[in-house]
Parts: structure tokens; sequence; C-alpha cells
């Protein structure tokens, strides 16, 4: 198991290890960031976010990027696409700072997430009526949900395509949404 530690970012402390929904593995924490944006003169926090991987994420990256600074890895566009193409599971956790809503998460993710894919998947080919309507069912899961500060979204992904996407509003009761 790769030893990693916990880390505090606001008022969510992300453990070092998970076993996240859709998957029987253990993961272990990667990194974590902050999301917000700027209103009215201030940069107001949204959400915090963990990345989680599997083990294997270790070596299949390490063949790589070995050598490499930390720094080299935080600034590579093709590091963090690597991460994202990888063959190995991972899990990202984003916590809610302040209450969203489903619709106001949903276009936030749409306009500053999905739109960038779709572009590039076009721009590479691999854009099809799949891809569409995948993007579809994705932007539904949120339609009615409500997520109150503290609660979290999970995005399990598998190496071989498929998404989990889990809610927790009291980080002791998981409950699923969608699979």
């Amino acid at each position: 198991m790769v030893s990693a530690t916990s880390l505090t970012i606001e008022t969510t402390t992300f453990p070092a290890s998970v076993k996240p929904p859709g998957s029987n593995k253990t993961h272990f924490l990667a990194g974590g960031g902050i999301r917000g944006m700027e209103i009215k003169g201030n940069f107001v926090l949204f959400t915090s976010i963990s990345v989680y991987m599997e083990d294997e994420a270790v070596a299949s990256l390490s063949a790589k990027w070995k050598g490499k600074t930390a720094q080299e890895m935080i600034d590579s566009v093709e590091f963090s696409r690597d991460i994202v193409d990888g063959p190995f599971e991972k899990c990202t956790q984003v916590t809610m700072i302040l209450p969203l809503n489903g619709l106001i998460y949903e276009n936030k993710v749409s306009e500053n997430c999905l739109e960038n894919c779709v572009e590039l998947w076009k721009s590479l080919g691999i854009y099809t009526d799949a891809e569409a309507k995948a993007i579809e069912e994705f932007i539904q899961v949120f339609n009615d949900k409500y997520c109150p500060p503290g609660s979290s979204i999970l995005f399990t992904q598998s190496p071989q395509g498929s998404l989990t996407v889990s809610q927790t509003i009291n980080l002791s009761s998981l409950c699923s949404f969608t699979s």
C-alpha cells in the first residue's frame, strides 16, 4: 500500500486512504485543492477537492515521470492527462464549503468542464453519439440534488470506462444515487 497522509482543506479533512463507492480497492490520497470564483472583488470558496488513486497508479505513472520534480509534474498538462487517462482506478471527492443545489452544480460542471472535454474530444475525432448521451445522463444526475456544506459528491472512475457517482450528506452514511 502506498503511504500517504491525510490533508485538511478549510473545514474538510480528507483521509490518507479510502475504499470508494464502485470499487473493492483501497485508494491513497494523491492530492487536493479548492475551487472557487471571484465575486465582486472577493475570492469565494465553494468546494474542496481531493483525488485518490489505487496503488497501481504509481507504477503506471513512474515509468514516464520518474526523475521529474513535483513542480514539473504540477505544471504539466500532460501529467494531469496521464492521471485522468491512466489504466488505474481513481476517485475524486468534491466537498461543499458553501451549499450548492444541483442545478448550480450542473451548470458549473457544464460550463467549466464538459464544454472543454467536448471541444477536446471533437478536435481528437473521438466525440460520438455515445459521449453525447453519457454527458446528458451525467448532467441529469444532479438536477434535483441539494448539497449542503460538508456534503460530498464522489466520482469513481474505472480503467474500463465506468463511472460511479455517489453523494454523502453525512460522511457516516454514504448513499449512491446512480451508477
